[in-house]
């Protein structure tokens, strides 16, 4: 259990929201794309920035809570969500800078495929990510990071910032 009071600091802390059960955003925002997956973390934090993700994993150390992230919600294990955990969501982290000269792009983890190929087809740039446009890019390149090294690659930046 999270006391109250610390949960109030967080809250005064970060410019996200802070979500818990009692409020009436929770069962929205827990919600995942697979609608089979139904778990209820004990707290959730929308986060916004950087700083947010940083006080958050702050917070879940000074508290010993088992931490979740959650990038675009695709996943369709559910494996971002869990009962009784802390919830760190990045959905709303959605900038993005592309380059056209160097082809490059770098996202944020709350970007989506879709969201992704908008902002890089105006400069007549695309990817091999795969065509569901609901799919999160920090999972998909956590997931191509996997196969590029199994294969000795070393095209991706899974900092999970940045694709070349």
């Amino acid at each position: 259990m999270i006391p109250e009071s610390a949960v109030q600091q967080l809250k005064k802390s970060i410019r996200g929201e802070v979500v818990a059960p009692r409020d009436t955003a929770y069962d929205t925002t827990r919600r995942v794309w697979n609608r089979m997956i139904d778990k209820r973390p004990a707290l959730i934090v929308r986060c916004l920035g950087t700083a947010d993700v940083i006080r958050c994993v702050e917070f879940a150390r000074e508290h010993s809570l088992v931490v979740a992230v959650r990038g675009g919600g695709h996943n369709i294990a559910g494996k971002s969500l869990f009962d009784d955990g802390f919830l760190i969501d990045l959905s709303s982290m959605k900038g993005m800078h592309v380059d056209p000269a160097r082809r490059t792009a770098r996202a944020q983890a709350g970007l989506r495929l879709g969201e992704f190929d908008r902002e890089t087809q105006v400069f007549g740039l695309g990817t091999t990510m795969g065509v569901a446009t609901d799919t999160g890019v920090a999972g998909r390149w956590v997931r191509l990071a996997r196969w590029q090294v199994r294969l000795g690659m070393r095209q991706l930046d899974f900092g999970g910032s940045s694709y070349g």
